[in-house]
């Protein structure tokens, strides 16, 4: 395996949480540029990252009878696929082959599609826009620590429009018919935050300061859970 994979030791503990009182606002936005892990470790990741987003979308589609929401959910597919076209063309523009950038994340990605795969068509919705959500925005964040040739780029393919607000639409409509619905979904978002969080602690590099690091992760993290938050009460869900 090419050596620019084994760089530094990647964190791998779970972080310390804000206390639900304290806003995140008050705190000065935290720079993860050294952080960031080496710019072909990055894009392998979140390559495979947003064809695992796709695998899951078009999987959905598959599931779905209804015409109008199999079109909804194909569009969310082709943008996880556009993203996902979109980093490999960073890669090649590196001399990288696609493939060997994203084998080494492939088993974890794999695990955590696994487990974070839903039992129906509704949670594998639900899991599709909170984890391809709470990851965009942590990989946005880690752009600043790449190359100024890349960096702005993937920030701006990453912001792009999801299709989340049909897959929103889908959900919203579905919880409204079925009260029960609205509750086991709420379980599942609540339990789909810990996994997606541990992938994007994975690809965080320690500076060889685990304080320090902690003290900048720590308000990331929060962040997050925030947006995600912001996510749950689009659909009406407690988070």
């Amino acid at each position: 395996m090419a050596a620019w994979f084994r760089r530094r030791r990647p964190l791998v503990d779970l972080p310390r949480l804000t206390p639900r009182g304290e806003s995140p606002r008050k705190r000065d936005r935290v720079d993860l540029a050294d952080l960031t892990p080496e710019v072909l470790p990055y894009l392998g990741q979140v390559a495979y990252l947003q064809l695992a987003v796709f695998e899951v979308l078009a999987r959905a589609v598959a599931e779905t009878e209804d015409l109008a929401d199999k079109e909804a959910i194909s569009s969310a597919a082709g943008t996880a696929l556009a993203k996902h076209h979109a980093v490999v063309a960073e890669l090649r523009r590196r001399d990288v082959e696609p493939g060997e950038a994203m084998a080494p994340f492939r088993p974890a990605i794999d695990t955590f599609e696994r487990l974070t795969r839903g039992a129906d068509l509704h949670e594998t919705l639900l899991s599709a826009y909170i984890t391809a959500g709470l990851l965009d925005d942590f990989f946005i964040r880690l752009t600043g620590g790449l190359p100024t040739d890349v960096g702005p780029r993937i920030a701006q393919t990453l912001g792009a429009d999801t299709g989340a607000e049909d897959v929103v639409a889908i959900l919203r409509r579905e919880i409204a018919a079925d009260e029960r619905l609205g509750s086991r979904l709420a379980v599942w978002g609540r339990r789909l935050v810990g996994d997606t969080l541990l992938v994007a602690r994975s690809a965080l590099m320690g500076s060889g300061n685990h304080d320090s690091d902690e003290s900048r992760i720590e308000p990331v993290f929060t962040e997050l859970i925030a947006s995600h938050t912001r996510r749950m009460d689009a659909l009406g869900l407690t988070a």
